[in-house]
């Protein structure tokens, strides 16, 4: 292996965690096949989680001959981003609702975990304009005598696996194709006597006069 392997306007790209875990799996296998002794790898483990690019991991590799394995490239060719709604200083990450309305909508970050609690009261929680602080998010719900309302737009992928007890945690999200590189929303937690609703983007409103002189 060799930097010839990633392109020069490649080696600069960032590297993902993914990326250096399939690293550190060639190292222990190189271990094990005794071409690199503990101190060895030691070390190369740690030139491996302070990589940032690709650049720089492909050095790590580039002496090992590993038998078993198909000769390509340990380091992935580089995939840019689909989204551009991935980052961003995490918004708040509770919505809490108890005998009241809470409304959070527009350009908010939403965090890693955000947390939802409508108790006798409503939580609507429009993603449309929202960005991600990481490419997978979760939204855990509680609705008890109340309920929450998730509007998720059409380019991020949704995961629902809530639970109603005398209650009910719906998914009304039209069926979509999983998007590769797009932030992920997983909807998760318990409706008691109350509900979580999971829906698609709003439709533009008819112009009924228009309509009528059209």
């Amino acid at each position: 292996m060799s930097d010839e392997l990633v392109p020069a306007d490649q080696s600069h790209m960032r590297a993902s965690d993914a990326d250096r875990e399939r690293i550190a799996q060639v190292l222990h296998q190189a271990t094990a096949e005794g071409r690199l002794d503990i101190h060895e790898l030691d070390e190369r483990l740690v030139a491996v989680y302070a990589a940032k690019t690709y650049g720089e991991l492909v050095p790590i590799t580039a002496d090992l001959v590993l038998s078993g394995l198909p000769q390509t490239p340990a380091v992935p060719q580089y995939q840019p981003a689909v989204s551009d709604r991935i980052g961003g200083e995490p918004g708040s990450a509770v919505s809490v609702a108890f005998w009241s309305g809470v409304n959070r909508k527009g350009g908010w970050v939403v965090p890693r975990m955000h947390n939802a609690v409508a108790i006798m009261g409503g939580i609507e929680i429009d993603l449309t304009h929202a960005n991600f602080a990481e490419a997978e998010v979760t939204i855990s719900c509680f609705a008890f005598w109340g309920g929450v309302e998730i509007r998720v737009p059409d380019d991020i992928n949704v995961k629902v696996d809530g639970f109603g007890f005398m209650g009910a945690f719906e998914e009304k999200v039209p069926v979509r194709r999983h998007i590769p590189g797009a932030p992920t929303v997983r909807v998760t937690g318990l409706a008691i006597m109350g509900g979580v609703e999971v829906k698609g983007p709003k439709k533009p409103k008819k112009n009924v006069l228009r309509e009528l002189l059209e």
